[in-house]
């Protein structure tokens, strides 16, 4: 999807040239607007656009709304904002829309330290209705989206959905800021004698480094992207350079088209949903941007599952607080060998989110039966000298069964090779393996493991 150069800022025509330009006139809005700027350009936008429709709706402003407020204990603005949601009912708007303006009307009372709760009801408040039934793609359906998506765009899926980034990490709403090369180190960037560039990825599987401007919770955090996804990137970096651009340790990892850029400008969120909805669409589903961080959740739930990942390191790749924040200072780059097992632990668990099947290594195969053959041995009561000495790694899978199978028996009869066992017990015996030996007085028989 190409963004020509009449694609001005969208969340910036909002503000300074749409719809809420009249209230940013006002002293007051404009402190309040750019107070939630601050911990989000994303809530500041909605926010302002929600107190000029609230306005408009129910023809009033935000000053008469803060002197209804502080009057009467608030009944008239109480009993508006409930003429409100019945309005907003009727014409269909869902309970957890509607309740945005609950937000609204909140900030904007508390900023101006005016005491005020609203009481109205609103159903299904707390329930997206628009996607609680929505599910997660497959591999293969994400599979055939990234195949129909263009370079940036299979870049943009690739770091949701193998990641777990959120959009505003790629590229914030401004636009000011995203995800840089910087951001992800172990992509080098050489230029030869002539000027040419090349790129190439240092290591199989990415580290990312999530800065904490870019942050939701504001922390610095620390994320990894598969073998899939940092061949995807290569190849759109690739482009790029081909594109006579000069790459930096600047240069977003997303970026507008280069006839419609300014230099490092990075792609916004706005653009970078719009265009990832495109992609989807042509695919014949109807999934929101946002379902691709939900599908790395999913990967990373059956790898946790299957005792691949641990809860803490899944939590943190995702931007979470959780225990690694507690037990490391934030914002600080966690040690380097915290950093290497995670990316050993993200590697195993790669498998669950990337849609290409890879066979597996000779070497790899040769360590994944190693290791079975150990775990069995040290269950049957083998020391790791006995495993070594004995050159028990060496055997068929067969020979390490028949060792598991002798060792087993005999710690079950400690270590007695006989057993004096009744007539009826011969036959369930000698069906385990056991040899008859003679019979023994008392309608007894004894019988032996075998040699």
């Amino acid at each position: 999807m190409v963004f020509k150069k009449g694609h001005s800022d969208f969340r910036k025509n909002a503000v300074e040239g749409g719809y809420a330009r009249d209230l940013m006139k006002d002293e007051t809005i404009k402190l309040w607007y750019e107070n939630l700027k601050r911990k989000s350009d994303l809530t500041a936008g909605v926010y302002l656009r929600g107190l000029n429709y609230y306005c408009k709706r129910m023809d009033t402003d935000p000053g008469r709304i803060l002197m209804d407020a502080g009057a009467d204990n608030g009944d008239k603005l109480q009993r508006d904002f409930m003429k409100f949601v019945s309005i907003m009912e009727k014409e269909g708007k869902k309970g957890a829309y509607i309740s945005r303006y609950k937000k609204v009307i909140h900030s904007w009372t508390r900023f101006n330290a005016v005491k005020f709760h609203l009481i109205a009801n609103i159903e299904n408040e707390n329930i997206n209705e628009n996607v609680q039934d929505e599910r997660v793609p497959t591999n293969e359906e994400l599979g055939k989206m990234l195949r129909k998506a263009g370079l940036r765009e299979r870049v943009s899926i690739s770091l949701m959905a193998f990641s777990g980034l959120r959009p505003q990490v790629l590229g914030n709403n401004e636009g000011r800021d995203g995800l840089r090369l910087k951001d992800i180190p172990e992509i080098e960037i050489s230029t030869n004698s002539e000027g040419m560039q090349t790129v190439r990825a240092t290591k199989d599987i990415l580290l990312i480094n999530v800065r904490f401007n870019l942050s939701k919770k504001r922390f610095r955090y620390h994320t990894f992207v598969c073998e899939e996804g940092v061949r995807y990137l290569v190849e759109y970096l690739e482009d790029r350079i081909r594109s006579k651009e000069a790459l930096t340790d600047e240069s977003p990892i997303l970026q507008y088209d280069q006839e419609s850029k300014r230099e490092h400008e990075v792609l916004g969120t706005h653009y970078l949903t719009k265009a990832i909805r495109e992609v989807v669409r042509s695919t014949g589903f109807e999934w929101r941007p946002y379902v691709f961080r939900a599908y790395f959740a999913t990967g990373m739930d059956i790898a946790e599952s299957k005792g691949v990942v641990s809860h803490s390191w899944r939590q943190h790749w995702m931007g979470h607080i959780g225990d690694i924040e507690s037990k490391y200072s934030t914002n600080k780059k966690l040690p380097d060998d915290i950093l290497e097992r995670m990316r050993e632990s993200y590697s195993k668990a790669s498998r669950f989110l990337e849609t290409e099947e890879k066979g597996i290594s000779e070497k790899q195969h040769n360590e994944e039966i190693n290791a079975v053959k150990i775990m069995m041995l040290k269950l049957a009561g083998y020391t790791e000298d006995e495993i070594s000495n004995q050159h028990m790694l060496e055997m068929d899978v067969s020979e390490v069964v028949k060792k598991f199978d002798d060792k087993r028996a005999r710690a079950l009869n400690n270590g007695n090779s006989q057993k004096v066992v009744s007539f009826k017990e011969v036959e369930k015996y000698i069906e385990q393996g056991w040899e008859y030996v003679r019979d023994f007085p008392g309608n007894k028989a004894i019988v032996k493991l075998p040699s």
